[in-house]
């Protein structure tokens, strides 16, 4: 009995150490990206440049005069200009880890054979 057990879970470790590579670039990738997409699409909604673009040239707090209009304009502009900033560095980022996802195995296993190799 306990060397079927043991036989079993030798094989199925066996079958997971190949397995692993093809999941990881199959599923565990649409995973990843799906997870990073979803990532960007919160910074967006918590940055928003796209409402602070559409807002540009109405006057805040209900100021009409052109004063009011002047301000209004220069503070929505540099908020879009750096929140379009944030958003672009938060795009780095979620690429930055996808790009982590993808090379992530093949730089254990470099590691590994170097560590064979000395």
């Amino acid at each position: 009995m306990w060397l079927l057990i043991f036989q079993r879970i030798l094989f199925d470790a066996f079958v997971d150490i190949f397995y692993f590579p093809l999941w990881w670039y199959t599923g565990g990738v649409l995973h990843a990206s799906k997870w990073c997409f979803g990532f960007f699409m919160e910074g967006n909604q918590t940055l928003a440049p796209g409402l602070w673009f559409k807002n540009l040239l109405v006057p805040m707090y209900g100021q009409y005069d052109w004063q009011g209009r002047i301000i209004s304009f220069i503070m929505r502009f540099v908020q879009f200009c750096f929140r379009s900033l944030a958003l672009l560095f938060w795009l780095l980022v979620c690429l930055f880890l996808f790009t982590i996802w993808l090379l992530l195995p093949v730089v254990v296993v470099a590691g590994f054979i170097m560590l064979l190799l000395k």
